[in-house]
Parts: structure tokens; C-alpha cells; sequence
């Protein structure tokens, strides 16, 4: 029996298994959504804005390991769509999204609500489809699937004329895909992963540098014991929080802009640096040539070619899935004859210990004025530390990622390469749908909870009990922050003046509002609301407006260059306090 095109969708859905689609109606797409009605396999999320609706979709797929899928309708529905696509582009998140468009005739005639979607996206997506004949469909939609979780994940879109959703044909989906411009590598080179064993081997000061493609890969386990095996301090940039535990002793903490003192110093004087699923971006290294004038050997692992030595030159590149890599790097470490030398590799915990003495994210909480950090740090030991967490962008952002130690893979869900505001809830709608028995939190500022605080509204109606911690210290936190560093204290356009009562807008929408403006309410009201568990509760805490995030690694500045918390100002940057048996490593 021939079916349309609209059921050939939804029977797509079906064979890959999808539990939720995230998404928002309108005329291209209705064949669709009429399809989706009549059927019960998989549940559809209404939200208020396309832009929430890939958010969702992201962080449904980033709590899990599967690939998120959203449904908009085309023209200014497509478009609302495109920063949830370019942030899930930036890291590398697996989701097929669907487009509404006019129907084929009228594309290129400027029909109502046309837009080239296909040309708008191709920047920001691992690949996009246009599909003119029903007959192609199927096939279509297996590849978008296929491409979206292989290999380096990406959003991939899919855009649907609205004749090719009426039309019909016989429906077949295939078992597999072939595609010959497009063949992952999985396995690592059994060669290079040889020198790289060899390496650590003669290393005295090595370091282990983790991104999120470890996440991506679910390589947690083989990153934990490769760090163990070889006794090295470990670090996590901010999207690979997780992949080792933040409570573990040889955890040195996240490094870059806003790093730890330890790891960025250690990332700076170590001699063999491992980096696995790693950019080497701006935002961790700052600038290439301040990090490369401390000589140091680079071992690098990544699924994607065009990842490897894009911003440094690295000596043993291994192109494959980072998983697949580590056991074999880890099997070749514990058949072979490497031994590091104990004394040195003693020598540099010393080192490493004595940068991390001074405490770089130590504070102080006065009786009178709620920190920011302190907020964070009572939610990771209220929730002990088993929540998920989403967060929006700004100093809530590092204050969550350096004070809340994310002990798993895929608990910590933040936009780190495109730096998206308006991400948090949403995500963490996502984050709650794909694990419905988990504590989800959502750290958010004032300014950025505002760009989607719609979904409060999607939030009620599908019972999504999210936890809001609204750091709200009336600025635009980070914004504030750099014009108090970079320009002389003025404060253009970065103060919100004209705030809304958050209690009262959450009581509105039919949730839970609290306001927390004292210290020693903080810890009571975090519990009050972990009790409220089939409800949302949005917890305005009102914050110092003056706390900046510590260290802070400025523009143009090394690693080894950072501005310190004032606890720390009198210490000798370029001096480590232990430099014994390896020379000065100033």
C-alpha cells in the first residue's frame, strides 16, 4: 500500500527509534504534524519558539546517547531554527532536523514563507538535504540519521517541500547506508598509536588534556584508566567536564580563560601532552605562540581529521574514535615494556600540588551578600552531585562549571562553542524528557533566561519539573565583568534596569517561584525545591553584582599571564614555587 509522504516521515521516526520530537506547526509542515496525530509511537513536544525547539532537541541528545530531532515549518520557522543548529554545529551534537518548505514549483519564486533553508544552514551544519521526489524520502531521512551520529556528530537538516509530504509511494526503509564520499575512520593507526605509548614512556612531566569528544565517543571509562595507568594530573576543557570525575585527586580542575591555576600551569610546563577529543581553541589556549614557547611533545586524538594540528602542530596525530583509540593505546600500555620514571613523574606531582595550594577558587561569603559561586557549590553538595545541570552563557556558566565537580559524562550541558544564551532551559527540558527520574537543574542569569523564559509555558504543559537557579546579579554578568577589566569601568548598556519579578512571572506561567536574597537561606531553599519534585521551581537568588569569575586568562595573555583572585596576587607567575631536577621552567 503506497503512503504519503508526511506517514513516510513519520514511519522514519519510527525505525530509528525516536522518543521525541521537539517542535512547532505551521502550514509547509501540516501533512506531517496530521501524520503525527494519528500515531502513538513517539511523543511530540509543542514548544513556544523554534529556537527552543532544537535547543531541546540538543539536550535530550546530549543527556543521552541519542540523536535529538526537531520539526519546523519553513520560512520564518526555519530561520528561528538556525541558532539551535549552529550551536549544536559547534559541538559537534548528533540531530536530524526537519524543515517545512513551499511546495517544489514555487521554490526560487519568493512563494510565501520561502527561504532557502538549504543555503542558510549549509555554514552551520554537518550536512542538509532537499528532497524534490517523494521516491527519495526514505532513503533521505536513513542517511540524515546515519550522518548525523557517525563519525564527528553534527546537526543534519532535512528539508521537505510540502507536494513531497502529499505525495505517495511505497514505503521501504533501508537496513543500512552507503555512502562513498563519506566513510568514518574508527580505528586509530597501530603505528602512531605505538609512538605515542613510546612517548609517554620517555615523558617526565605529562599531561592529559580532555575535550568533549571523549564525551561524544562515551570514552570516560578508557580516559579513566589511561590516567590512572600512567599516574598523570588530568584536565577537562569545559565541554569535556565529566569524562573525568571533578572529585578525583588526579583532576586538576577545567583549564583556559576561566581554568584552575593548576591546570593551566601544568598545561603550559608540561613535556608530553595528551589531548583527546580536544580543539586546542581559543578559549583553552589562548594564543598558539604563548603556549608552544614552553617546548613540549603533542600527542593528539580526534575523529576528525581537520581537527588535528588546526591550531597548533602536533608531533603524533591519531585520526579515530577516540574510544576505539584508548583501548588500544591502553592494551599496547599494559603488554608493553614503557615504564615512566618514577622519580620525575614524582618530581612533577610536587610541582603540580604546590600550584594547587593556593586554592584558586577559594572565596570568601560574607554574612550579608550572596555569592555567586556560593550558590553553585551548595547545589552540588544539596543534589549531591548527581544532577544534571544546563546552563545559559556568561559568569553563571564558569561559576557552575569550575563549582559544581561533574563526576560522569553527559551530566554537565552547556553551549560552549557558540556561546548561546537562551540555551538553558530549553535544554534542560530536553535533558528532563530523556531522563525522567533525574534531578535537572538549569544555572541561568537574569538576561539570559529571558531569551527563551516562554518555555516556562512547554514546561507546564508536558509537567517538566526543571530546576531553575537564576543567579540574578542585575547586569550581563561577563559583559559587566570585561568592561570593568578592558574598558575603564564603563558599564554601556550591560545593566538591567528593568526587570521583571521572577516569582511572580513563574507563578504566572503556574510554577513554583522562591526569591533567596540572604546567605543563609540559599542552602534551605535549594532542599525546599529538591522536595518539589513533580514541580518546576524557579529559585531567584539575588547575587553580589560585583563577584567576577577567577583566574581569568585576558586577551592576547598566555596561560602562564593569568589574572588572579586577590588571594593570589602576590604569587610570581612566571616562577613555579618547584622547579628541582628539570631546570626552570620559567
Amino acid at each position: 500500500m503506497q503512503i504519503s509522504g508526511a506517514e513516510i516521515v513519520v514511519r522514519c521516526l519510527q525505525e530509528e527509534g525516536v522518543e521525541f520530537v521537539f517542535g512547532y506547526p505551521g502550514g509547509a509542515v501540516l501533512e506531517i504534524y496530521d501524520a503525527i496525530f494519528q500515531q502513538d509511537s513517539f511523543r511530540h513536544v509543542l514548544v513556544r519558539h523554534e529556537q527552543a525547539a532544537v535547543h531541546a532537541a540538543d539536550g535530550y541528545s546530549r543527556s543521552s546517547n541519542k540523536v535529538g530531532v526537531a520539526l519546523v515549518t519553513s520560512g520564518p520557522g526555519a530561520t528561528n531554527a538556525v541558532t539551535g543548529i549552529a550551536t549544536a554545529y559547534s559541538d559537534s551534537i548528533p540531530m536530524v532536523v526537519i524543515s517545512g518548505q513551499v511546495g517544489t514549483p514555487a521554490i526560487g519564486l519568493d512563494a510565501f514563507q520561502e527561504v532557502d533553508m538549504v543555503g542558510i544552514t549549509r555554514p552551520c551544519v554537518k550536512h542538509n538535504f532537499l528532497v524534490k521526489d517523494v521516491n527519495d524520502l526514505a532513503a533521505t531521512m536513513k542517511k540524515a540519521f546515519y550522518i548525523a551520529r557517525t563519525g564527528r556528530p553534527g546537526p543534519v537538516v532535512v528539508d521537505i517541500p510540502k507536494d513531497v509530504t502529499i505525495a505517495k509511494t511505497d514505503f521501504h526503509y533501508p537496513d543500512s547506508v552507503n555512502i562513498r564520499s563519506y566513510v568514518p575512520i574508527n580505528k586509530g593507526h597501530p603505528g602512531q598509536i605505538k609512538k605515542a605509548v613510546n612517548l609517554l614512556g620517555e615523558a617526565k612531566r605529562p599531561f592529559v588534556y580532555v575535550g568533549g569528544g571523549a564525551v561524544l565517543a562515551n570514552a570516560s571509562e578508557e580516559v579513566r584508566e589511561l590516567v590512572r595507568l600512567i599516574n598523570a594530573p588530568c584536565t577537562n576543557t569545559l565541554m569535556g567536564l565529566g569524562a573525568y570525575p571533578g572529585t578525583d585527586p588526579q583532576f586538576v580542575g577545567m583549564l583556559g580563560m576561566h581554568g584552575t591555576y593548576e591546570a593551566n600551569m601544568a598545561m603550559q610546563y608540561c613535556d608530553v601532552l595528551v589531548a583527546i577529543g580536544a580543539r586546542f581553541d581559543d578559549r583553552v589556549i589562548s594564543v598558539p605562540s604563548h603556549f608552544l614557547a614552553q617546548p613540549k611533545k603533542i600527542i593528539h586524538i580526534d575523529i576528525d581529521p581537520s581537527s588535528i594540528a588546526k591550531r597548533v602542530k602536533v608531533d603524533i596525530p591519531i585520526v579515530g574514535n577516540v574510544k576505539d583509540v584508548l583501548i588500544e593505546m591502553i592494551a599496547q600500555l599494559k603488554a608493553g615494556d614503557v615504564r615512566p620514571d618514577a622519580e620525575a613523574l614524582g618530581n612533577w606531582w610536587t610541582q603540580v600540588e604546590a600550584w594547587r595550594a593556593p586554592q584558586s577558587l577559594w572565596f570568601d561569603q560574607p554574612e550579608d551578600i550572596i555569592k555567586p559561586q556560593f550558590v553553585v557549590q551548595k547545589l552540588w553538595e544539596v543534589t549531591g552531585g548527581d544532577a544534571i545541570i544546563t546552563s545559559d552563557v556568561g559568569q553563571h556558566q564558569m561559576f557552575a562549571a569550575q563549582y559544581y565537580k561533574f563526576d560522569r559524562p553527559k551530566q554537565w550541558i552547556n553551549s560552549g562553542g557558540l556561546g548561546t544564551m537562551g540555551f538553558g532551559l530549553p535544554a534542560a527540558m530536553g535533558a528532563q524528557l530523556a531522563n525522567p527520574d533525574a534531578t535537572v537543574a538549569c544555572i541561568t542569569g537574569e538576561a539570559s533566561i529571558q531569551m527563551n523564559i516562554q518555555e516556562l509555558s512547554t514546561c507546564k504543559q508536558y509537567h517538566v519539573p526543571v530546576k531553575i537557579v537564576n543567579l540574578n546579579n542585575r547586569y550581563l554578568g561577563m559583559v559587566r565583568q570585561w568592561q570593568e577589566f578592558f574598558y575603564g569601568n564603563r558599564y554601556s548598556e550591560s545593566y538591567m534596569d528593568a526587570l521583571p519579578d521572577f516569582v511572580k512571572l513563574a507563578e504566572a506561567y503556574g510554577h513554583v517561584g522562591m526569591r533567596i536574597e540572604r546567605p543563609a537561606d540559599v542552602e534551605p531553599a535549594l532542599r525546599e525545591a529538591m522536595k518539589l519534585k513533580e514541580r518546576l521551581v524557579f529559585l531567584d537568588f539575588l547575587t553580589d553584582q560585583k563577584a567576577n569569575v577567577f583566574p581569568m586568562v585576558g586577551n592576547g595573555k598566555g596561560l602562564n599571564q593569568m589574572d588572579l583572585p586577590p588571594h593570589m596576587r602576590d604569587l610570581q607567575l612566571g616562577v613555579p614555587p618547584y622547579d628541582r631536577d628539570y631546570g626552570n621552567l620559567s
